[in-house]
């Protein structure tokens, strides 16, 4: 793994990502978190503030040495007990039906085999369990689509392999979810094409 990968990169999405505002979004998703919770790319633990009082341990899986290095620190500030695990969401090591929940921001964007990654977390939801999920991705504006289009490659140069131009409620509806409710905005303060989100919760 780079020098750029390792050090800068998690130093970069902090500074993207630890806003004021982009936590707010954070709480209102987290709210809904309950029981035993399962977060795939944990990233630097940006999260962890953000989950609601009656939520005492996480899993946390995430594929990035250095993201999970820098998530330590906000680990050892936070209440809640992490279960940190270097591992991506493609292969998840769970039995089927292991967790109440699952929660995922601003990862869907990163993971190459995406598809993948949404069956395994279906198969480990328990019945009635709930995906949580706070992702940017393509715009319905075909102005702001044709250059998020135009920027993708050099976005996932310097992002991480994250795209600009995944439509989330559609991968997350082409899975097997008894129901998905999605909110689409523009998060504020952040250019159109990096900043469409979709904000939703699927039930299983």
């Amino acid at each position: 793994m780079s020098l750029y990968s390792q050090l800068i990169l998690p130093r970069l999405c902090d500074f993207g990502l630890d806003r004021a505002h982009v936590a707010g979004h954070r709480r209102e998703l987290l709210a809904n978190a309950e029981g035993d919770v399962l977060e795939i790319g944990f990233g630097t633990g940006l999260n962890l503030p953000c989950y609601p009082e009656h939520v005492h341990k996480i899993t946390a899986v995430d594929p990035h040495a250095g993201m999970n290095r820098r998530a330590r620190r906000r680990i050892k500030r936070s209440p809640i007990a992490v279960d940190q695990r270097l591992l991506s969401g493609e292969n998840l090591p769970f039995a089927d039906a292991t967790f109440d929940c699952v929660a995922s921001t601003f990862t869907l964007c990163t993971i190459d085999k995406v598809d993948q990654a949404l069956r395994e977390v279906h198969r480990v939801l328990k019945p009635g369990g709930r995906f949580l999920f706070l992702e940017h991705g393509l715009s319905p504006d075909a102005k702001v689509r044709k250059w998020q289009r135009r920027l993708n490659w050099l976005q996932m140069h310097l992002a991480g392999g994250c795209r600009l131009d995944r439509n989330m409620r559609e991968l997350v509806a082409a899975q097997p979810f008894a129901a998905v409710d999605t909110d689409e905005f523009y998060l504020e303060k952040t250019p159109k094409t990096h900043g469409y989100m979709y904000r939703g919760m699927a039930t299983k």
